[in-house]
């Protein structure tokens, strides 16, 4: 019995078993090919397989539509494992996989690992809606925020600025200097002591 089989899901034949036991298989739409498959997908030479220690390898020749393994392109030797799904173009897909009898060990170790896995996210989620709940008491204290700000308008208050009462000041003294000796320019000037300051002809020394 053939350690590997193809089994079509998808074209022409749905359940067609196709066994794989040489040590080269060609794949194609001509009947010559061990693997032949009578689809305007499928080139006539469109794949060959080799044997290679316990598992097969894939290789495209080449063909129009190409070969895909689990939805990838081949690009060179890929190797098939059991379970992969290759395709050769859009509609052809066939299961790469052992026969029954042979692995019967294997597909029995399958179930547990799926049926462990399962519950495990059934269960992680109760905790999580268990926490959920706790954050509703935060809308509570939200509520009261508005009022800490309320004391920082009287802050901009400060930064107006007081103009200094020395300079005002310096300014009135400045324009009383300069008044007075505009004064007494303009008397020199117009020989004006005698008549507007005479009181003041004795001490700069002068004569009416």
């Amino acid at each position: 019995m053939a350690q590997f089989r193809f089994v079509m899901r998808s074209g022409p034949v749905v359940g067609k078993v196709y066994p794989l036991e040489a040590q080269e298989i060609s794949i194609g739409r001509d009947s010559t090919n061990m693997v032949a498959i009578n689809d305007v997908e499928v080139s006539r030479r469109h794949a060959r397989m080799e044997l290679r220690g316990s598992a097969y390898v894939i290789q495209d020749l080449g063909s129009t539509n190409g070969t895909f393994v689990n939805g990838t392109r081949v690009s060179g030797m890929q190797v098939l494992n059991p379970g992969d799904l290759v395709a050769f173009g859009e509609g052809i897909v066939l299961a790469y996989e052992r026969p029954m009898d042979l692995n019967a060990t294997v597909l029995s170790s399958k179930p547990p690992q799926t049926a462990v896995q399962r519950p495990a996210p059934a269960s992680t989620p109760a905790p999580v809606h268990a926490s959920r709940p706790a954050p509703t008491p935060a809308p509570v204290y939200s509520g009261q925020v508005p009022a800490g700000p309320v004391p920082i308008p009287p802050a901009a208050t400060p930064g107006k600025k007081k103009f200094p009462v020395w300079i005002i000041f310096v300014i009135i003294l400045f324009v009383i200097i300069c008044a007075c000796v505009g004064f007494f320019l303009v008397i020199d000037q117009l020989s004006l002591w005698c008549k507007v300051v005479p009181f003041l002809v004795p001490l700069l020394g002068r004569t009416c």
